[in-house]
């Protein structure tokens, strides 16, 4: 009886050690897509400058800026093709100068009617990464900002992203629409 009452503790001990092993190795609660999960990219992506144009905009308003939204190829391929929800690995990038008038060209043309792309803006770069798994709790987007140093925003800044983008959720969440 001894025997049997130490092997049935030797049984559960073991149990218990392996369910504790398995729950530690499991993810955090929501880091496959709930409230912990990150939303941001750390790291700006290598040959950025050299992804092909998307499209160009102007924001009005605080912002002021003229930009370019450049991809790199799961993006344009997945833009040329029509193909929504974006797949995995899609990265679109936003980079953003400052609107302002060009001296030169409107001295020219004898009146105000040239603007060009100024200094970089406060936030200078901008990218959203397709990482379902890794991005769950924001529609598989992760967001990125860094100012023209490569200094990146904090995490805070970044979780003002997603809420913006729930607008477009018909999209996949991307405000860009490809110019042909």
């Amino acid at each position: 009886m001894g025997q049997r009452m130490t092997r049935i503790a030797f049984l559960l001990v073991a149990v218990v050690a392996v369910a504790g092993a398995v729950a530690s190795m499991a993810p955090a609660s929501g880091q496959t897509g709930g409230e912990g999960a990150p939303v941001s990219v750390t790291k700006i992506p290598n040959g950025y400058r050299d992804w092909r144009l998307v499209s160009v905009a102007h924001e009005t308003g605080n912002l002021n800026d003229i930009r370019s939204i450049l991809g790199n190829d799961t993006a344009i391929k997945a833009y040329r093709e029509g193909k929504f929800p974006f797949p995995e690995g899609t990265i679109i990038l936003r980079l953003a100068w400052s609107y302002v008038p060009s001296e030169a060209d409107n001295k020219a043309f004898g009146r105000e009617q040239s603007f060009v792309a100024g200094p970089p803006a406060a936030s200078y770069l901008q990218f959203m990464v397709k990482d379902s798994k890794k991005y769950g709790a924001t529609g598989g987007w992760g967001y990125a900002q860094f100012d023209k140093d490569g200094k990146p925003a904090d995490e805070a800044s970044l979780k003002t992203c997603f809420p913006c983008h729930q607008a477009i959720k018909d999209h996949d969440f991307v405000f860009t629409h490809y110019s042909p």
